[in-house]
């Protein structure tokens, strides 16, 4: 519906109202923020007042909500996201980092069967390879979204239940852990859940550091896909072409393994597989600048969209992945005889027919 003048001016007031909330303390008089307490209470071994002392200290900040409302992967259609982690610096950053931690990807990857690209491109995705892990303070994120974004306030509740048990696991204090803004933590940027179920003590020192200890995260970034059902050996995705008046008949907005390799094919999608006919699989139209490209996505580019539920994601994740290896392997090749390392764990990333070839990288 069109917005009249006079909306248009009542609809930036708030937006700059909204903008201008002051952060504010969170008020544990509140009765939902009564009931968390007496709830962690009940189930854990903190004290009453040990939680109130602690929720008091948090401040609800609505800088928190507004980057809740425009993630963007929502925002931005493919032409427009792509860039934004398919760069020149980001290939070369993420090529520097296989080498330097060449050893914590190969382990990780004969840990959980997912090749080191993957592992890599996550992380470079994530947070630029551990460099941008997030500046809001992780318990004002988790208690903002947990007492004021009812949207998803059950969620939230549920992980700032378990940040503070995670914090007591881990021996630190709540207040001092930072993340992003919607409390994911570390390098690979995981939620608390998360962190609890999945991180892995790769070094065995007795403690998961997932912000600088590599081994730790290297592994538990595999650890998680593992757990989500990657596929070892198998392709992530294949480009695709579609029959002359098919396309309209075509979903590829859904995120779900409904298709198979033989159904898609039958509906008139054309592309190149190694798997066989009954293999899942989900049909993904990407926007470009001259219309919609077609993808087909199988059960580990599936995977990749437990990380983060979205198409664009994953689709990131695997170009980065395809270029940072291309990069590592031209590298190693240049590299004297003597020197050269052994190639890391194979996977069907750049060479694989059916799949994807790097694309020129994009300048930052």
């Amino acid at each position: 519906m069109p917005i009249s003048s006079g909306s248009k001016y009542l609809f930036l007031a708030m937006v700059l109202c909204t903008a201008c909330s002051p952060v504010a303390a969170l008020d544990i008089r509140r009765a939902d923020v009564k009931d968390f307490i007496a709830h962690m209470a009940g189930t854990t071994l903190f004290t009453k007042h040990q939680l109130r002392k602690l929720l008091k200290a948090a401040q609800s900040q609505p800088s928190i909500i507004e980057a809740m409302d425009r993630p963007a992967e929502k925002a931005k259609p493919w032409f427009e996201y792509r860039p934004i982690f398919i760069t020149e610096r980001r290939i070369r950053e993420g090529t520097e980092f296989w080498i330097a931690h060449r050893q914590a990807l190969d382990q990780a990857s004969i840990r959980s069967g997912v090749a080191p690209e993957y592992l890599a491109a996550i992380v470079g995705v994530e947070t630029y390879y551990g460099r941008l892990t997030g500046s809001y303070r992780v318990l004002d994120a988790l208690a903002t979204l947990a007492f004021d974004y009812p949207a998803r306030a059950k969620f939230f509740r549920d992980e700032l239940e378990q940040y503070l048990l995670l914090t007591r696991d881990l021996g630190v204090d709540p207040l001092s852990l930072k993340g992003s803004y919607a409390g994911a933590m570390g390098a690979p940027q995981f939620m608390p859940s998360n962190y609890r179920r999945y991180a892995v003590d790769a070094d065995a020192d007795g403690r998961v550091n997932l912000w600088t200890n590599w081994d730790d995260v290297c592994a538990s970034v595999g650890n998680y896909l593992k757990e989500h059902g990657w596929n070892a050996g198998e392709p992530v995705l294949s480009e695709a072409s579609v029959e002359e008046g098919k396309a309209a008949d075509l979903d590829g907005r859904k995120l779900a393994l409904s298709e198979t390799v033989a159904s898609l094919r039958g509906k008139g999608v054309n592309f190149e597989s190694s798997l066989p006919t009954d293999a899942p699989a989900l049909l993904i139209a990407a926007d470009e600048t001259d219309g919609v490209h077609w993808r087909v996505g199988y059960n580990n580019f599936y995977v990749i969209t437990r990380y983060n539920h979205s198409a664009l994601y994953a689709m990131a994740v695997y170009e980065l992945a395809a270029a940072v290896k291309q990069q590592v392997l031209l590298t190693d090749a240049a590299r004297p005889a003597a020197l050269a390392p052994t190639p890391s764990g194979g996977s069907p990333g750049v060479a694989t027919p059916g799949l994807v070839a790097p694309q020129p990288a994009l300048r930052q």
